[in-house]
């Protein structure tokens, strides 16, 4: 193993460390575009994948502190997304992810391994995986607004008041909640919402 001093797993740390913060921030600058356009459901998703690239940069950052970094100088390329509309948003989010998911973290990865640091190896390759997920899941938003099916389906499904919690079987999501009288773009598919209860 080579010193983590003057290894590139230690720049390469504090690469992912960056583009992990800013991924945070953009999918909060997101989340609040989402939420002026009245589509609180994507709000929460970019919410959520947010406070999961927080959590990336944290795994990345601890390993930082174990080898007893102090400040570094590092060249890296980030994206700077100018999309304004939703639909646009997703698909640069999830072309971000796929990209650390198919060629970044990979790599950093099998650098990490060629120069004897095995647990980060290991971190950058499941977190991939995870940026895998997240792509998809922005992929997904971006296919149901491109398709104008956000809030319709074409078979009767479950809808879920992101809000209240109302759950209703329809085509379409109510363009009110007739519970909390939220708008529709609270609803999501009972599908995909959070802690339903129900195993698939």
């Amino acid at each position: 193993m080579i010193n983590f001093n003057s290894s590139e797993t230690k720049v390469n740390l504090l690469r992912a460390f960056a583009g992990e913060s800013q991924a945070r921030n953009r999918y909060t600058f997101a989340a609040s575009a989402s939420k002026s356009a009245n589509l609180q459901v994507i709000s929460e998703v970019f919410t959520f994948t947010a406070n999961q690239e927080k959590e990336h940069a944290k795994v990345f950052y601890n390993h930082l502190i174990k080898g007893g970094s102090g400040s570094l100088e590092i060249d890296a390329a980030y994206p700077v997304d100018a999309e304004k509309d939703i639909l646009s948003i997703l698909r640069s989010s999830q072309n971000n992810e796929f990209e650390e998911f198919e060629n970044i973290y990979p790599i950093f990865g099998n650098i990490a391994a060629d120069e004897g640091f095995e647990e980060i190896a290991k971190d950058f390759h499941m977190i991939a995986e995870i940026e895998k997920t997240h792509g998809n899941r922005f992929g997904i938003f971006a296919e149901l607004i491109a398709e104008g099916k956000l809030f319709t389906c074409e078979v009767e499904t479950g809808w879920m008041c992101l809000n209240c919690g109302h759950i209703l079987k329809s085509t379409q999501a109510p363009l009110m909640c007739p519970v909390c009288q939220h708008n529709q773009g609270f609803f999501i598919r009972i599908s995909m919402a959070p802690y339903t209860g129900h195993c698939q």
